[in-house]
């Protein structure tokens, strides 16, 4: 495998679970992380993100994170070039749509008038052309979570993160963005890690899925060879 991404000895007591995890992934695949609630995913994904630290292992191994050969591990979070992509959408409510869409280009310092023509123009792959106007409080779940993957995505990030991204939404809907994920991600080029407890999601989404279990890796392998009886 071309370790284009590498997780090293990520570890963090949790709760009552112990997180001790380590995965690689190639440059532009999606790796699927699954596991019931509790398992420690999300915590995998804000360990990588620089959003908690480490704690220290008992054998003195230290966690290691690493992009595209560059050692992530004590870089601030908003500087390790990572995009997330949550459950909650978290867009901004007094911004437009297109407005949200544009943020991270402005917050890099391009102009007004350029940001938001990029940003419509990702609006509208993202299957929203016309909703530029639109505020947030106007759009319904999977339009938001539409809204935020265009956000994300608009800065072209080497790795996305993706935090249950659809588990509030209804089965028809998570079918649909689960598409429209793998599809984005294939058309971008991005990494990504996804982390979920849908079998059917896992299998849409992924090049190569994990499971986990109490904070470890239990099984890692292609997506047609997943099944439900691994997760116990």
């Amino acid at each position: 495998m071309d370790n284009y991404f590498c997780a090293d000895n990520l570890y963090r007591v949790w709760d009552s679970v112990t997180v001790d995890f380590s995965f690689a992934a190639a440059k532009g695949t999606m790796t699927v992380i699954v596991g019931k609630s509790g398992s420690g995913k999300s915590t995998v994904l804000r360990l990588i993100a620089g959003l908690e630290e480490s704690g220290k292992r008992n054998d003195g191994k230290e966690c290691t994170v690493r992009l595209d050969g560059k050692t992530l591990t004590k870089t601030a979070p908003g500087k390790r070039g990572i995009g997330m992509v949550f459950q909650s959408h978290a867009l901004f409510s007094h911004l437009t749509v297109t407005e949200n869409v544009a943020y991270g280009l402005r917050s890099r310092g391009m102009g007004k008038k350029e940001a938001e023509a990029e940003a419509e123009k990702y609006i509208a792959e993202f299957a929203l052309a016309g909703f530029g106007k639109r505020m947030p409080d106007t759009l319904s779940g999977g339009e938001a979570q539409r809204v935020s993957l265009a956000r994300t995505l608009i800065v072209k990030p080497p790795l996305v993160l993706f935090d249950e991204p659809l588990s509030s939404l209804d089965a028809p809907l998570r079918k649909k963005l689960a598409y429209d994920i793998r599809k984005s991600q294939k058309r971008e080029g991005f990494t990504g890690i996804f982390v979920t407890h849908d079998i059917a999601e896992a299998k849409a989404v992924a090049d190569t899925v994990i499971v986990m279990e109490n904070g470890k890796k239990k099984w890692e392998g292609a997506p047609e060879d997943f099944n439900e009886s691994m997760l116990g």
